[in-house]
């Protein structure tokens, strides 16, 4: 069988001072098991489970949006086209399909007219997005907590 998996992905967090920051991480906390029997065992990541909302959303070619905090802990997976999300600390992450984004930026304060983050599309192509929002879910504390 091969070798347990890491899979990236960028965090969006706020740190103690309401400042958002982004940092990489990697999810490799999996379990070689069955979905569902009889399917053949597969790598499974911890289950995050409770009240979510699902949806996929569709950014325009030129598309920047204003300063704002993500309005609940979500996951966005880009679909196709790209995008970047700038945090306050300055850090811009651009990103593309098939990468991975947790928006963990809830209680940022404001700074300078900045609050939270900033997103916007790369290039000429739309960027196509699934947002999945955990409506229950405490945004993690600190950076890579979600493993």
């Amino acid at each position: 069988m091969s070798a347990k998996p890491a899979v990236h992905y960028w965090h969006l967090w706020t740190d103690a001072d309401g400042v958002s920051h982004q940092t990489r991480c990697a999810m490799t906390e999996f379990e070689l098991r069955s979905i569902k029997p009889p399917a053949d065992p597969q790598w499974q990541g911890k289950r995050l489970s409770g009240p979510m909302t699902t949806l996929v959303t569709v950014l325009p070619v030129g598309w920047i949006g204003t300063w704002h905090e993500n309005p609940e802990p979500q996951w966005i997976v880009p679909l196709s086209g790209r995008w970047f999300v700038e945090s306050m600390d300055g850090t811009r992450v651009e990103m593309g399909a098939g990468e991975l984004c947790f928006g963990g930026d809830q209680n940022c304060r404001e700074v300078e007219g900045k609050l939270g983050h900033r997103s916007g599309t790369v290039g000429d192509a739309p960027a196509v997005l699934m947002v999945v929002q955990f409506e229950d879910m405490p945004a993690p504390s600190s950076p890579c907590e979600l493993r």
